[in-house]
Parts: C-alpha cells; sequence; structure tokens
C-alpha cells in the first residue's frame, strides 16, 4: 500500500504538471487536441469536442498536445488559434503554465500539512548530539575518547550555541582541518570534558574524525490553529524546503563528479516515498511538496525536451524578431530526448538494482 501510495503522489504531481499547460492554452483559446498522463499504449481514452483525454501504459510522465504538430491536422495554417500563431508571451505563459502550477500545488500541499498534522520543530539547545561514534577501523573520534551521546558544546574555544546553524558551523570546522588538532569541549551526562581529535583527510580532502551528528535539541510539532496560521506555517517551510532544493542543484551542477551519484530516477523515489508512507502516511504531504517543487526546478532547466528547453527557444526567437527554424529546433529537442530518455532508463536500472529485494535474488 505505501508504494502504491508513493506512485500515487507521483501520479497526482504529473497531473498537476500538465493540467497547468492544458488550462493555460484553453484559458487563451488555444487548441489543444491531446491531454496524456503516461507514454506508450493507451489503457484508457476518452474523446472530448475537441481534445482527446488518454491515460497510458507507462505512468513516467506526459504531455499535452498541439494540431500544430500534427501534420494530418485539417485545420488551417493560419488559425489563429494555433500555439505557433500566437505572440510569443501567449506561448510562454502555456509552456511555463506547468511549472507555476508545481509550484502552487507544493505550497498548498504544506499549507494542508499545516491544518491536518503540522510541521517537526525543534527546541534548540546549546551544542551538537554525536548520537553514534563509529569504531570501525579504529575511527579517529573513537580513539580520542569520544562516545555516543555527547554533546560538543564548543571547539577550538567557539561555542556552539542553540541554534539551527550550530551543526554546520561544527562540520565545516571538521572539514576545513584535515591533519589539525581541534579541541573539543564535551558534555556527557553531568560531566565537562576536553577531549583532543585529528581530523583525518578523506578522498576530497576535506577533514573527517568518523562520528553522526545530529542538532541538541526536543522536537515538537507544530500544528496551525487556523487557516492564517497553516498559511504562514507553509510558507516557512516552502522557503526551507525551495532554498535546500536549489542548494542542491547548485551543488550538483557545480561539483557534479562528487554529487552525481544523489541524482535518482524514478524507482528511487518511489522507494524512498513508500518508506515514508510506511512510517507515517501523512509524510506524504511533504514528500509530495518536495517532489513538486524539484519537478518544477527540473522542468525550467533551459535543456532540450524540457519547458526551459522551449522558453529558451522563444528568448532567442523575441530576441532576433523570428523563430528558430523548425529543422534546427527538431533536431535539438529530438537530441535532447534521447539523451532524457537514455539517462532515464540508465537511473531506472541502476535504483531497480540498489532495491534491497532485487539484491537478495542474487545472493
Amino acid at each position: 500500500m505505501s508504494v502504491l501510495a508513493a506512485i500515487a503522489v507521483l501520479g497526482i504531481l504529473i497531473v498537476v504538471h500538465e493540467l497547468g499547460h492544458f488550462l493555460a492554452a484553453r484559458l487563451q483559446n488555444i487548441r489543444v487536441n491531446r491531454f496524456s498522463i503516461g507514454f506508450g499504449p493507451v489503457l484508457l481514452k476518452y474523446q472530448g469536442k475537441e481534445t482527446e483525454y488518454a491515460l497510458r501504459a507507462f505512468p513516467l510522465g506526459g504531455y499535452v498536445g498541439f494540431p500544430d504538430d500534427e501534420p494530418e491536422s485539417d485545420i488551417a495554417l493560419d488559425d489563429p488559434n494555433l500555439l505557433r500563431n500566437r505572440p510569443v508571451l501567449d506561448r510562454a505563459i502555456v509552456i511555463s503554465a506547468g511549472v507555476i502550477a508545481n509550484l502552487i500545488f507544493a505550497y498548498f500541499l504544506l499549507v494542508g500539512q499545516g491544518l491536518t498534522i503540522g510541521f517537526q520543530d525543534i527546541n534548540y539547545q546549546p551544542g551538537v548530539i554525536v548520537p553514534q561514534v563509529f569504531n570501525e577501523n579504529k575511527a579517529i573520534a573513537y580513539q580520542a575518547g569520544m562516545r555516543d551521546k555527547d554533546i560538543i558544546l564548543a571547539v577550538n574555544g567557539e561555542e556552539l550555541t542553540a541554534s539551527a546553524e550550530s551543526i554546520n558551523i561544527l562540520r565545516d570546522k571538521i572539514q576545513a582541518a584535515p591533519n589539525q588538532i581541534l579541541t573539543f569541549k564535551i558534555q556527557r551526562n553531568s560531566d565537562i570534558l576536553s577531549l583532543k581529535v585529528t581530523p583525518e583527510k578523506s578522498s576530497d580532502g576535506s577533514g573527517k574524525i568518523g562520528v553522526m551528528l545530529a542538532p541538541n535539541g526536543e522536537i515538537l510539532n507544530k500544528k496551525a490553529h487556523n487557516i492564517t496560521e497553516a498559511f504562514s506555517f507553509g510558507a516557512q517551510e516552502y522557503q526551507r524546503i525551495a532554498n535546500l532544493t536549489v542548494k542542491g542543484f547548485s551543488q550538483l551542477i557545480f561539483n557534479f563528479q562528487e554529487n552525481a551519484h544523489q541524482v535518482a530516477g524514478p524507482i528511487a523515489i518511489v522507494a524512498v516515498g513508500a518508506e515514508l508512507a510506511r512510517n507515517n502516511l501523512a509524510n506524504l504531504f511533504q514528500f509530495g511538496a518536495l517532489i513538486s517543487i524539484n519537478l518544477a526546478i527540473i522542468n525550467i532547466l533551459p535543456l532540450p525536451a524540457l519547458d526551459g528547453g522551449q522558453l529558451a527557444f522563444l528568448l532567442v526567437e523575441g530576441l532576433r524578431g523570428k523563430p528558430i527554424p523548425n529543422q534546427v529546433q527538431d533536431g535539438i529537442m529530438q537530441t535532447g530526448l534521447v539523451l532524457l530518455l537514455g539517462l532515464g532508463v540508465f537511473l531506472i536500472v541502476r535504483d531497480t538494482a540498489n532495491l534491497a529485494f532485487f539484491q537478495q535474488l542474487f545472493q
């Protein structure tokens, strides 16, 4: 059931994205002849007055089709309601509407979470907790005397205050000091200790001491008392998730080699969503918001076959005063589509092979 719930969330996000494109076109009286969820063979379809609505076999995306793209269409080429005959701004609204729909939907998911189950918050206390000290291969921190559940209060005389930033400050200090002695002020039960630890140099050149770190504080559940508070809580959580997502994409782009392994395909995404749903079905609110924001950012990237790539074509058209020749656009889009499909197949195969039950088949 948890797997089905995660797949359902992804399906809803796809519908929201494509519905954004569809509504932006129809509200401008632009002709739309296909609204499809999924790819491949048709499972269900309904022919409306002008548009065919279809559910297809492989729910890995969807598309909104326009008569412009079909040579056999009997609509006159100079019809003012064809997408290609509309001004650049009208077309830009249609193309960007899917991204906008995902961003808006993510926000309202978080508002709904604020009204129903609330958000986890932390009442921060001074220091950073060490939930686990690894002692495999004689880890540095273990050798120095650090133990599970120690609280690091200061490093090299710098106090770690009661804030969310303390864990980042400590991590940065450790990573920036390979082969350099660091003095830790430790609280263990009611005792205060001083430990000297020399981080070892990892393969990427940063320091590490062999511990897990966690914020020090009491976990609270923050639930909205009214709709106004829910909008406020939703906005705060939305900003937090959006900032983390943008930061993650930035790290991927500017440090691709070290972060490429974090790129996940649909199989891994469903696995994560299923695990969250298994722990608590209410987690799907935040899971849905996170994936929706990620879909929006991915789609707005100026890459061929994505919404951002089409917007890039429109930008060039606006600057040139005339569109890029169709043959050039088709060549770029087809190349981009092949590359994206290739990446998708690779991620699906890799993520499937990494699933626990799949690995057990070969043990």
